[in-house]
């Protein structure tokens, strides 16, 4: 028999639970692309209408100004823009964006960059070493910035650092 104490418990933690916005976890978050930014930027909706400005995790593309700049741009609104989203925070870089693994189902958004040739893996903050895979892969089909010229095929963080 349980008594009256523990049945208002259980009310209090069915109702919490019952109130969780679909961002239930601050590891995972499910929301609804409303902007692409750049190749690696996007902003979406959490369950509570908040935006939310993500920074795809593992990965870099070309800047704007960049070859293959608007490109990179248009290929993740493809992917992502007006569709729900799951991301996985892995970080909260120094502009205050989350930094995220993005799927839209059961597709790696990140991996779809890289895989496409809009992305280069961003050897300082990689962690899925099978990133490399496809990015050589996309390398060997001249896919995306490895069909541009040689001389053009000049990673963000370097065109950043000689800006």
């Amino acid at each position: 028999m349980v008594n009256t104490n523990s049945k208002a418990i259980l009310c209090l933690v069915l109702l919490y639970l019952a109130l969780l916005p679909l961002s239930a976890t601050a590891e995972e978050q499910i929301g609804r692309v409303v902007a692409v930014t750049d190749g690696d930027t996007l902003t979406m909706l959490d369950g509570r209408k908040q935006q939310i400005k993500v920074r795809l995790a593992e990965i870099d593309t070309p800047e704007s100004a960049q070859p293959y700049g608007t490109r990179a741009k248009q290929e993740l609104s493809r992917l992502v823009h007006g569709k729900t989203v799951t991301v996985k925070v892995q970080d909260i870089d120094r502009y205050g964006r989350t930094v995220e693994r993005v799927y839209v189902g059961e597709l790696d958004v990140n991996a779809e960059m890289v895989k496409l040739g809009a992305a280069w893996v961003y050897r300082k903050y990689v962690s899925d070493q099978s990133l490399y895979a496809l990015e050589k892969q996309a390398k060997q089909k001249r896919a995306g910035i490895w069909n541009l010229p040689e001389a053009e095929q000049i990673p963000p963080w370097k065109w950043r650092k000689a800006r």
